[in-house]
């Protein structure tokens, strides 16, 4: 017999959650038909798994998608999006039938994969697979650390657990195995992981280039596994999650499916993965199912089995008796715990926010950035308690600890470090599910280059409007004699490419501070750049220190009685550049060629202003050259084509810094050299 007529008959082992699992299954069909897009498979293959979780263990109130006690769950294979928007709706859920029938079109609430802050009950967006697994740990690491920071013996206002749907597909990504072997080493208990072990992914059998081990694998991270579990048996499932929530461990529960179980003529086979069932098999899989219901119709006897606002408001009532409680005898730390879960910024952070930047011009350090950004760190974090940071294995080298800081570990003392490990890509999606989560403001730190590793989780957080800094040190061919694995050319443009994310490359201390004030501020991610070389202090006036945070402003202008046809320049630079220029202006004078030069430390930032405030700093008609230690064709928007670009478009060199700044031409003299050929 095979595994599809073996699986059937337990479909009918409980007439309730065959029919709740039936119309699960049903729903996917008809939205991914009606779509003629989609993938019903996986849908239908964990349709028991879903039953069992959210109809017995899953606690959440469907009335408020944002109760701070809910348990999180993650789609982490979204590609099966039809089963979650299922779920939303039919346990009541603002997310209607009509919604359904527009999975996928423009506008709707169903997209092609779950999108955070577009669907209510969504809590990341999936689709790049293994990611999601990897920002439910950073919500479990999350969920863990509020609770050692906030509960109190009687007073348990944090008690909340992390479910994770994955497929094959996940388990194959290496960001699975980054993100997992973290887990089990932090022994993040609340975290429980169903893996649908159906064997197929979209080129077939999996057994052609999936063979690992999966159970040792995670046993071997210190995971507790629960083995050979029936997926299509709600009580088994169940059971497995009982035992989940009984360990001390993470735990991965083993689910044995039949990919597409229900069509009779496709399951356990890849051409129900990824596609519509054809007309005439979903005739049949009604009739293999007993579905009599025409499509998108579910009856009130099922819907009323799966409708879960009334748990959901009783278990919500009971937290907010023991917030309650918990208010009256920590009524400072219960204030604190609602602004962290809202994302509030202290009452007074402005002020502090406006003292921390103005200390730093103040104090007037020629430092390394990296070093401006520790110092910034030590001032925020006596500001911000939110703040979480870490390091994939450079603390060091990123500077991204701050002398208070204590360790996280697998012990129940509090913690605000991270190490991370050689984890970058994991550390960047761990860090979005934290921010996800709510309670932290956390920044995890690597090499510029290494950007690359992490690519995919910072466009994903530029994408959820996840509030997350991403310290990138080592910004140029400044760092020296590493070479050119570590010297990064692209990587500035690059990221300043991806929509949503804010770019900082600070020329000194005061830059540094006010960058990471504003990623403070800002709602989305924020990058800084910073170099791994010291670089001078730069001295301003309040009007410039104000100008900071619009991203470009004046920071040496030409004189004000200087006549309109005087031949001009505006000079253009970024980081460790800045000094280039502003040793540029003086050669410049003496040959008649009056400099402005423009710090531009977020061009992000810079784009979004007013057309006055960008007229004003670069005025239209003055010619312009840039300058950066990076590729030269992102500068061309600003410069014009007619504008003169001083860069670096080849690899770098294994040599010192000064070295190799001399023999790419990023330097004084190649600057004044390009300010004269345009101003001519």
């Amino acid at each position: 017999m095979n595994a599809v007529a073996e699986a059937l008959p337990r479909l009918h082992r409980s007439p309730d959650t065959r029919q709740m699992a039936n119309a699960l299954r049903m729903l996917a069909v008809d939205a991914v038909s009606q779509a003629n897009s989609g993938h019903p498979g996986m849908p239908m293959g964990m349709a028991e798994i879903a039953v069992a979780l959210w109809a017995r263990h899953l606690k959440h109130n469907p009335a408020d998608p944002d109760w701070p006690d809910r348990d999180r769950f993650v789609l982490s294979n979204g590609h099966g999006s039809m089963l979650l928007y299922a779920l939303l709706h039919l346990s009541g859920y603002d997310l209607s039938i009509d919604e359904i029938r527009r999975f996928r079109q423009m506008g709707s609430r169903t997209p092609g994969h779950p999108e955070v802050g577009v669907t209510p009950g969504v809590e990341t967006t999936t689709g790049p697979l293994g990611q999601g697994l990897t920002n439910a740990v950073g919500m479990a690491l999350a969920e863990a650390l509020l609770a050692r920071e906030f509960n109190r013996p009687g007073h348990e206002i944090v008690d909340h657990r992390t479910y994770v749907f994955v497929g094959d597909g996940c388990l194959m990504e290496g960001v699975s195995h980054e993100a997992a072997s973290l887990a089990g080493t932090l022994r993040l208990g609340k975290l429980t992981v169903l893996y649908d072990d159906n064997g197929i992914s979209i080129d077939g059998h999996v057994d052609g280039w999936f063979t690992d081990d999966t159970p040792k694998r995670f046993e071997s991270y210190g995971w507790h596994v629960v083995r050979e579990v029936d997926g299509h048996d709600v009580e088994d499932v169940s059971r497995a999650l009982q035992e989940a929530r009984e360990s001390d461990r993470p735990t991965l529960i083993c689910c044995k499916t039949v990919i597409g179980l229900g069509a009779p003529n496709m399951a356990g086979t890849h051409d129900v993965h990824g596609a519509p069932l054809p007309a005439d098999e979903v005739e049949a899989t009604r009739r293999a199912l007993d579905w009599t219901h025409a499509p998108f119709e579910i009856p009130s006897s099922v819907r009323a089995l799966w409708d879960a606002r009334e748990a959901g408001a009783t278990a919500q009532e009971a937290w907010h008796r023991r917030m309650d409680a918990y208010r009256r005898v920590f009524p400072d730390e219960a204030a604190e715990f609602e602004r962290r879960v809202r994302g509030a910024l202290p009452a007074n952070w402005r002020d502090m926010a406006h003292a921390l930047v103005r200390d730093a011009d103040r104090a007037r350090q020629t430092v390394a950035t990296r070093k401006a950004s520790q110092l910034a760190i030590e001032g925020l974090s006596r500001a911000l308690p939110e703040l979480l940071g870490g390091s994939a294995d450079l603390t060091g080298s990123n500077l991204t600890r701050w002398k208070d800081a204590v360790d996280v570990s697998a012990a129940p003392e509090k913690g605000n470090y991270i190490h991370f490990g050689v984890r970058e890509f994991g550390m960047s999606a761990v860090l979005n599910g934290v921010a996800l989560h709510r309670g932290y403001l956390p920044f995890g730190g690597t090499f510029l280059t290494f950007s690359d590793y992490s690519r995919n989780a910072l466009r994903m957080a530029a994408l959820m409007k996840a509030r997350v800094v991403f310290v990138f040190t080592h910004d140029s061919i400044g760092l020296g004699e590493d070479g050119p694995t570590h010297q990064p050319i692209e990587h500035a443009a690059s990221l300043r490419m991806i929509p949503g994310l804010d770019v900082w490359r600070p020329c000194d201390t005061v830059e540094t501070m006010q960058a990471w004030v504003s990623a403070v501020e800002r709602d989305r991610p924020s990058c800084l750049l910073l170099s791994r070389q010291n670089l001078p202090f730069v001295p301003r006036d309040e009007a410039q220190i104000d100008g900071i945070e619009r991203g470009g402003y004046v920071l040496l202008d030409w004189p004000s009685t200087c006549e309109r046809d005087a031949r001009r320049v505006v000079l253009i630079a970024t980081g460790s550049e800045v000094a280039l220029a502003l040793a540029a202006v003086e050669p410049l004078k003496e040959e008649g060629i009056l400099a402005r030069v423009v710090s531009m430390p977020s061009t992000t930032v810079f784009d979004r202003q007013c057309n006055v405030w960008r007229e004003r700093v670069m005025p239209e008609g003055v010619p312009r050259v840039a300058i950066e230690a990076g590729v030269t064709a992102f500068w061309r928007q600003y410069v014009g084509l007619n504008g003169g670009v001083i860069g670096i478009d080849r690899f770098g060199e294994s040599a010192p810094a000064s070295e190799l700044f001399a023999h790419f031409g990023v330097t004084t003299a190649a600057l004044v050299d390009e300010a004269r050929r345009v101003a001519a």
